[in-house]
């Protein structure tokens, strides 16, 4: 017998309704089987749906689960602060004033809400790499030998998902990238990631400071993520690996354009508190109502 439930769908990292990366949410999950839940994301046909839950650990203020069309993910970015906003949106009151603790398949995220408007999650601890030497050329294929900045390592970075962080000489060179679906599913597969992400710097005095994109293979298709809170947060644990190599306030913050290609306009913006990278962006509610699972 089916249940009437809560549900949203927002746009996420935008203040702009259809400028950001899209999420259904259903915020009474409890009582789903884990086959309904797999159903449902499939017929969302979104990238990412998640189901709230209450919490199994104390500390929490709910659990979350996110699917996306084919499988479960323990972590992801954009569902993190879309949930926390249909959640806050709804009624629910953290345990903690100005802090959401979110439980997930990667344990416990922290998400704050920001006083001039928007959510940042803390990035969870990452595994960080060197793609190994042997994949460079089907890294290349992969990009259509895009330009990439060959001078920079390319670093795999596991948060629960992982990216391959790819660095271009500038932002020009990161939209001119096209991607070719059999290299970069090998690479994929070769290298154990769910997908590339390639940034290049803006010019100085520009509203942002780097162009991301991620592009994988999903479905057998090529997919190009609008915007994407893991892979930006893979990227803030690479430049801190690196160091800041664009110096200025990169190492206190930075901002990120995403989606430029996809004609939309997803901003994400980075800061560093005591070495901890946190992920922010706004979030706008575009469907309110019920669903019955």
């Amino acid at each position: 017998m089916s249940v009437k439930r809560r549900f949203k769908q927002v746009d996420v990292f935008t203040a702009e309704p259809l400028k950001g990366n899209p999420l259904a949410v259903v915020l009474d999950a409890e009582g789903l089987s884990d086959a309904q839940l797999q159903a449902f994301a499939r017929w969302t046909n979104l990238s990412e749906t998640t189901f709230a839950l209450p919490p199994t650990d104390p500390r929490a203020d709910y659990r979350v689960r996110i699917f996306t069309p084919d499988t479960e993910f323990p972590f992801a970015g954009h569902p993190t602060l879309g949930t926390a906003h249909a959640l806050l949106e709804s009624g629910l009151v953290p345990k903690t004033p100005g802090t959401l603790i979110q439980e997930c398949g990667v344990g416990l995220v922290s998400v704050k809400l920001l006083p001039e408007g928007g959510l940042a999650f803390a990035a969870p601890s990452a595994e960080i790499s060197v793609l190994p030497a042997s994949l460079y050329s089907l890294l290349d294929d992969a990009m259509q030998h895009g330009g990439r900045q060959t001078n920079v390592d390319a670093w795999v970075v596991t948060m629960g998902i992982s990216w391959l962080v790819v660095r271009m000489p500038d932002a020009e060179a990161c939209l001119r990238v096209k991607a070719d679906i059999d290299a970069l599913a090998a690479l994929q597969k070769q290298a154990g990631v769910n997908g590339l992400a390639i940034y290049g710097p803006h010019p100085p005095g520009a509203a942002v400071d780097y162009e991301v994109r991620a592009l994988l293979v999903e479905q057998n298709q090529l997919v190009e993520d609008p915007v994407t809170g893991s892979a930006n947060a893979c990227l803030a644990r690479v430049l801190q690996q690196l160091n800041f190599p664009d110096g200025g306030e990169t190492s206190k913050h930075y901002r990120v354009r995403q989606g430029t290609q996809r004609h939309r306009d997803g901003r994400v913006f980075v800061r560093y508190e005591q070495q901890q990278p946190w992920i922010g962006g706004e979030t706008v509610t575009l469907i309110d109502g019920s669903i019955r699972l």
